[in-house]
């Protein structure tokens, strides 16, 4: 596809001033539509070395204000992003509602032979890249993030003339390097790898644009030119929804499905004796395997999802008590915050995975995308409805980069939780664990046996599997969860 583009167009100074200043006055306009409508923008920039990304996003930023916008320097691959899925300094990237996000590299190039190297990409990250990839995008573009990615391409002539005059001026000749020039002295090669990352990331709503880039006017007026389209289309959009009267939302329907909870055993329990030598052990155990995830550099993810009272403080207590605290963090989950709200409702997560050799504990997660805020109506129904595919595609990408990954659901019955409430409000030690929204919520109990029901018939996967804990117990609880991440610590790593 991109030997057969004409990179012959090129444009008159005088032409360009023309166009510059309806295009600054048109992207100086759409600051505040974007802002007003809460529209969160990624323009990605992507191409070949020298095709003047740096001073075409300079053209870009010029007649927009400073305060709304942020740009990033992508091309460096720190040793802090390659402890984490690839995906990962992009997660952590992405735009506020009402704000821009500028990229001056992308997530498509990481498959590129020298980058899949310094990223030490496994095998299996590899054969999943585009996967990772598409489903990334999908779920951006259902949030609502407008991608925009330009792909700046050059001739090889082209290329090597501006590496040449890069490398007579002191000031710029560090810009240039070995890899450089391999791409230009293997231009067939990289082609055909560039046309390969486009034919398999090439998708409506985000879809690339290729700037000839020639001739640097003629690629900055064409960029203007699609930024600017691609930003009012949404606008418009997002205006004629407006219009339109809202539509009353429908009740939730509570409707026949695999009763999982109901089938769980409760009965079961540890005696105090059995409970404190197997305790120990594992303890002694997990604390081993802690030293060798860092010695082999494995990420660990556990998520910690239950009833009100359920025991997940307990539990996670139990499971860090020998653990070097260095190495793992505990992430209590409660309501979002205004920036959090602003963005991905994955983004708040993300920022918490851990970087490979150390382990992120979640107390409450994702999870509550398809329990709470399906329940409280705090999200449409076709976003939480949607979630499932999402949160799955999240848990690939992650299993994908190597992460081990363990979810708990603890699971007690209504009235071992009212017991465990009463005794809550009794003690004055323990008073403030008790909350009227959790008496709020056990009054939904009904809604959200349902919704965990559906929670663990469509996420549990074999790269993330779930594991039901029966918590009436606490000592069984306790011990349940500890072999089960010693045993699954023991095969992954021995």
């Amino acid at each position: 596809m991109l030997d057969k583009i004409d990179l012959s167009h090129s444009m008159a100074r005088a032409e360009y001033r023309r166009e510059m200043k309806i295009l600054e006055k048109r992207m100086a306009g759409i600051q505040q539509p974007i802002k007003d409508f809460g529209i969160p923008v990624m323009i990605v920039f992507e191409g070949w070395s020298a095709a003047g990304k740096g001073t075409l996003i300079s053209r870009i930023l010029y007649p927009l204000d400073p305060r709304q916008f942020n740009v990033h320097t992508m091309g460096k691959t720190p040793e802090e992003w390659v402890m984490r899925p690839f995906l990962w300094p992009y997660w952590t990237r992405i735009p506020a509602k009402g704000r821009i996000s500028i990229f001056d590299k992308s997530w498509h190039r990481v498959i590129l032979p020298e980058y899949a190297q310094r990223w030490r990409l496994s095998a299996k990250a590899k054969s999943e890249f585009y996967y990772d990839v598409n489903a990334f995008e999908q779920q951006l573009r259902d949030d609502g993030i407008v991608i925009i990615k330009l792909f700046l391409h050059i001739s090889k002539e082209a290329q090597r003339l501006r590496f040449k005059e890069l490398e007579k001026n002191p000031g710029s000749a560090w810009r240039v390097d070995e890899h450089d020039w391999e791409q230009n002295k293997n231009y067939g090669a990289y082609l055909k790898r560039f046309d390969e990352m486009i034919n398999h990331t090439n998708y409506s709503g985000s879809r690339w644009s290729v700037i000839e880039s020639d001739d640097s006017k003629y690629a900055t007026v064409k960029s203007l030119n699609i930024i600017s389209e691609r930003i009012e289309e949404e606008i418009k959009r997002l205006s004629e929804t407006e219009t339109k009267p809202a539509q009353p939302e429908p009740p939730i329907a509570i409707y026949p499905q695999a009763d999982i909870l109901g089938a769980v055993d409760l009965s079961k329990s540890l005696g105090e004796k059995e409970y404190k030598e197997r305790v120990e052990k594992l303890q002694a155990r997990i604390s081993e395997l802690g030293y060798k995830l860092y010695k082999v550099r494995k990420s660990v993810i556990i998520v910690y999802e239950g009833w009100d009272a359920a025991g997940k403080g307990g539990n996670i207590k139990r499971l860090t008590e020998r653990l070097d605290p260095r190495a793992y963090e505990v992430i209590p989950i409660g309501s979002p915050s205004a920036e959090e709200l602003a963005h991905h409702y994955m983004w708040r997560f993300m920022n918490k995975m851990p970087k490979d050799g150390h382990m992120a504990i979640f107390d409450r997660s994702w999870y509550g995308r398809v329990m709470v805020e399906r329940i409280e109506r705090f999200t449409p129904p076709e976003r939480w409805q949607g979630a499932y595919q999402e949160i799955n595609d999240v848990e690939r990408h992650l299993a994908n980069h190597g992460s081990i990954i363990f979810k708990f659901w603890l699971h007690i019955d209504k009235s071992e939780q009212l017991a465990r409430f009463e005794a809550r409000q009794k003690d004055p030690v323990k008073q403030y664990k008790i909350t009227d929204e959790d008496w709020r919520n056990r009054e939904k109990w009904d809604q959200y046996e349902n919704a965990i029901d559906e929670m663990l018939l469509k996420t549990d996967t074999e790269y993330a599997p779930w594991t039901i804990v029966e918590s009436n117990d606490k000592k069984h609880a306790r011990v349940k969860a500890l072999e089960i991440v010693v045993n699954e610590l023991e095969k992954q790593l021995d």
